[in-house]
């Protein structure tokens, strides 16, 4: 590499674009989880819509990061360093993605009366939401344990998601009759379940940047 510092300055802005992509995810999350809970369709439209700034943005990060590498042939750890961000960008639009799909699935429950009051989901949201906060920031500072300490808020994600789908499935045997409203429920608890998931990868890839190895946090 021609210029050590020149290269260090380009990684530190990956790190901060892929740092504000993930805000504009986290936003995108509560923001549909909120148009659910209050059913306001005008909002979850909104996330709908701005979900073409997030892959604009992750488009921005690619192209960059593939210019970096066609310019300082970077080797080994740095070359690391560029392949995980590519990586990150994409979990990051992939939650991004699920946002949307929450917002999908509120229009189309639209205002009828909920079957249940929605409070697992936010729960299942602000921990997500919690988790990315933390995995971005072990991603930027290369703090393995943060990143370790992020994916473990997934068992608290994963439990609420099995207590929504017990719930939805005893409202489904008692009346039939919202059959299409508990399975979209359903399946945005399933979108933030996944969610955490996708977090739980960027958490194993800031191991492997700095590492080296690869290590399966989902045991």
């Amino acid at each position: 590499m021609a210029n050590r510092s020149s290269f260090d300055n380009s990684l530190n802005e990956l790190r901060e674009d892929i740092k504000h992509m993930a805000g504009m995810a986290r936003e995108a999350l509560s923001l549909s989880v909120s148009s659910l809970k209050e059913q306001d369709m005008a909002l979850a439209e909104k996330v709908i819509q701005n979900d073409k700034a997030i892959n604009g943005f992750e488009e921005k990060i690619n192209d960059n990061a593939i210019l970096l590498i066609a310019k300082e042939q970077p080797l080994a750890t740095d070359l690391r360093k560029i392949i995980v961000s590519l990586k990150i960008s994409s979990d990051i639009e992939r939650i991004a993605d699920f946002a949307v799909n929450v917002a999908k699935g509120t229009k189309r429950i639209g205002y009828a009366e909920l079957v249940k009051p929605i409070i697992h989901i936010p729960k299942m949201a602000e921990l997500v939401n919690d988790m990315l906060t933390q995995a971005i920031d072990a991603y930027k500072y290369e703090d393995t344990k943060l990143a370790i300490d992020s994916s473990k808020i997934d068992d608290q994600v994963d439990a609420l998601y099995k207590e929504s789908i017990t719930e939805l499935i005893e409202i489904a045997s008692q009346d039939n009759t919202n059959i299409e409203q508990i399975m979209q429920l359903a399946m945005i608890c399933r979108y933030l379940e996944r969610s955490g998931d996708h977090v739980t990868n960027i958490s194993e890839n800031t191991i492997y940047m700095v590492k080296g190895i690869k290590t399966d946090l989902n045991t």
